[in-house]
């Protein structure tokens, strides 16, 4: 009983010092590390085991390049007109920049250096292999649920191994595939899901906050006491925003200026 708490409490202290970050150092990281790392992603769940994973290994200086200037063309490109469309104080902490909305795509454009991390892993997902779960679980297109779903647990998976090692990483959504794939000659029908820049952060640790386990747990039956109005939700958000802003400044390494 007293290791398997040991073994729980490591696990736990994982993954609340776990960080994104999205300033690294170049600083070359151990050459099994990835391997390793990779190792522990391919044990994921998915639906009928059917291991719909592929990844890309990037090191190339000048494929990492690329794959950082597409993101800033088409991405963020992308991101930007949808967070104009939100309130100022509710746009997500990388767009709400002061003065010409512009400026704000031309920051995240020139903060976006994801790609001096000593290896980018870009995860793949192939879904013929989903053909293996039963067809109740089956959805067709870019929204196959069960697809993206394993494809989320191998890649979180990555994230908990990189802490593990002591290194860092980031969550790179992509929204655009089509320009990435080009760059890695990825086959269409495959889904090019998720970039995730791995390496030392160039940038401090910071204590992780979540909502309380009491608000968030059940019993039985749906507790309404704890149910959030639509209102409740508006302060909420207003309120991560305000908590996170500074959080997410922090992780690329800059500094957020307090209104006066």
């Amino acid at each position: 009983m007293a290791e398997t708490t040991k073994e729980y409490e490591m696990l736990l202290n994982i993954i609340k010092t776990r960080m994104s970050v999205r300033k690294f150092r170049p600083d070359p990281i151990p050459d099994d590390y990835v391997q390793k790392i990779l190792e522990v992603s391919r044990w994921a769940m998915s639906g009928a085991n059917s291991q719909p994973w592929e990844f890309i290994v990037v090191k190339d200086p000048d494929i990492k390049r690329q794959l950082r200037d597409a993101y800033s063309e088409y991405n963020t490109d992308y991101i930007f007109w949808m967070e104009q469309q939100r309130e100022y104080k509710l746009r997500h902490p990388s767009y709400q920049v002061k003065g010409d909305p512009r400026e704000s795509l031309e920051f995240n454009k020139k903060k976006t250096n994801w790609h001096l991390a000593p290896a980018v892993i870009v995860v793949l997902g192939d879904g013929r292999r989903q053909w293996g779960t039963v067809m109740g679980a089956h959805t067709f297109g870019r929204g196959q649920s069960h697809l993206t779903d394993g494809l989320a647990n191998a890649s979180f998976l990555i994230h908990l191994a990189v802490a593990a090692l002591g290194l860092t990483s980031e969550w790179v959504s992509i929204h655009v595939q089509e320009p990435f794939k080009r760059i890695l000659g990825v086959p269409d029908l495959l889904m090019l899901y998720l970039i995730i820049p791995i390496g030392y952060p160039d940038v401090g640790p910071r204590a992780g906050t979540r909502r309380p386990l009491h608000d968030i747990v059940h019993h039985d039956r749906y507790d309404m006491s704890k149910y959030m109005t639509n209102e409740d939700i508006i302060r909420y958000l207003y309120g991560l925003r305000e908590a996170t802003v500074g959080t997410h400044a922090a992780s690329r390494g800059v500094k957020v200026e307090k209104d006066s």
